[in-house]
């Protein structure tokens, strides 16, 4: 397999300098230096620990995670250029165990003063667990370097054995501010981009542009290329490239999230956390995100149903009723009406008084079940509705609570005493918590 930065880039690169535009415009714009690279300064800035690596030329294993454009496969390219290792570099989605072996095996072959191999593989985590295995010995010996870029959790697609030998930089979605840099050096770039065009670009289209894309880099680069290609110039040769222009470009803009992996979970636990936080803001904003990329209303439903029961609890006992009623009701109705009903449970779940007492009930309880003696069902409790129940003297000690004041009566339920429910003073809980210690007083009293 062609090595995809040194055979292929090589060729590519050449005919760029010789005049050739027909690469695309994103291609044509990746950084060839880290003096040219634009973002991830928490990683590549002054004195930071993967820029030291790549200037020294003195590599372990990395693992690059992160979104799309964002920088991963550019900074391999770059690494390409400047060390001085044999760099080979596969896509995991085209290639297969056998490219691997043959990489692997010309690099033990290279004798006792071999040269080190870096060995960059895009999108790593669509190798399966046998093909990451199978690297693992030359990772393990030092034959080769692994290189691997993911935008999946690294914790998740990622061989544990891997993960141990490697460092891990994670990479951060370009600021608007970053994206903006990059097109306006793409629109004064006179050899790689547009600086010997005539055009007039508006600062509110460059920033249309930049929010579109939502941290990729290249989705906007692409929006640029298909904005100024299609708009005819004026009489004097200008394009102009004004907000109209860029929102045409964009067209809808893509909300960039999986279902079933990171942005998933992370977006849904921003959405939780929000309505526990008391913020109803923050939490429809969340809703509105997963919404907007297709989320199942049905998955947002039920963590609300959970929510209600875990983090409001009695401190508001109508928010499971609710909730649990917006779940029929948007089965019901369906998208896109169904917001408008997720939208205003929202707000009651953020708004409502909070207690997690019933959640660090079952908890406490649970641990206990599970790590110390499971209690005996005491003589007096156990079901006295059989026949040989009355021989066994089961249940006939027994004290029915509403013959008794109240319906309350000492007796014990348990052969073991622990409080488990700890009620706080948030909304119904205060009522419950007073409730809760009468009891205890009545039956102190007997």
């Amino acid at each position: 397999m062609d090595d995809l930065f040194q055979e292929s880039s090589a060729s590519s690169k050449s005919n760029l300098r010789q005049g050739n535009r027909s690469a695309p415009l994103a291609f044509r714009m990746r950084p060839r230096t880290l003096d040219e690279f634009i973002g991830q300064k928490h990683l590549l800035g002054d004195g930071k620990l993967l820029r030291r690596i790549v200037l020294s030329d003195r590599f372990s294993s990395l693992i690059f995670y992160g979104p799309a454009g964002c920088g991963k496969t550019t900074l391999a390219a770059i690494i390409s250029d400047l060390t001085n290792a044999t760099f080979k570099s596969i896509n995991a989605v085209t290639s297969n165990l056998q490219d691997s072996r043959r990489i692997l095996d010309a690099a033990r072959s290279q004798g006792v003063d071999k040269k080190r191999t870096i060995l960059f593989i895009d999108e790593i985590h669509r190798f399966n667990k046998a093909q990451q295995d199978a690297l693992m010995p030359d990772v393990e010996s030092g034959n080769i370097i692994l290189i691997g870029s993911t935008t999946h959790n690294p914790s998740f697609s990622v061989n544990g054995p891997l993960l141990s030998r490697s460092h891990i930089f994670e990479f951060q979605p370009l600021s608007k501010e970053e994206i903006i840099e990059i097109l306006r050096q793409t629109l004064s770039d006179s050899e790689r981009g547009y600086g010997n065009l005539k055009i007039n670009v508006t600062d509110e289209a460059l920033a249309h542009l930049a929010k579109s894309a939502s941290g990729d880099a290249r989705r906007a680069l692409n929006a640029l290329e298909i904005g100024i290609l299609t708009t005819n110039p004026d009489p004097d040769g200008f394009i102009a490239f004004g907000k109209q222009v860029a929102e045409e470009s964009c067209q809808k803009k893509i909300v960039y999230y999986d279902h079933d992996e990171d942005y998933h979970y992370d977006t849904a636990s921003a959405f939780i956390k929000s309505m526990r936080g008391s913020d109803p803001d923050a939490a429809v904003y969340w809703l509105a995100k997963m919404l907007c990329a297709g989320e199942d209303p049905r998955f947002v439903a039920r963590r609300i149903v959970i929510l209600a029961a875990e983090d409001v609890g009695n401190a508001d006992p109508q928010a499971l009723i609710l909730a649990s009623a917006g779940l029929e009701a948007i089965e019901f109705v369906g998208m896109p009406e169904a917001r408008i009903i997720l939208s205003q449970l929202v707000v009651y779940m953020a708004l409502a008084p909070k207690s997690n007492a019933s959640y660090m009930a079952i908890e406490g309880a649970t641990k206990d079940v599970m790590e110390d003696v499971v209690d005996e069902v005491p003589v007096h409790l156990r079901d006295a509705s059989y026949a040989t129940a009355k021989r066994l003297k089961h249940g006939t000690a027994y004290q029915y609570p509403h013959h008794f004041q109240d319906a309350i009566v000492k007796q014990d339920y348990r052969s073991q005493k622990r409080e488990y429910y700890q009620p706080n003073d948030s909304g119904f809980e205060k009522t419950l918590k007073e409730r809760l210690r009468f009891i205890k007083q009545r039956k102190a009293s007997e």
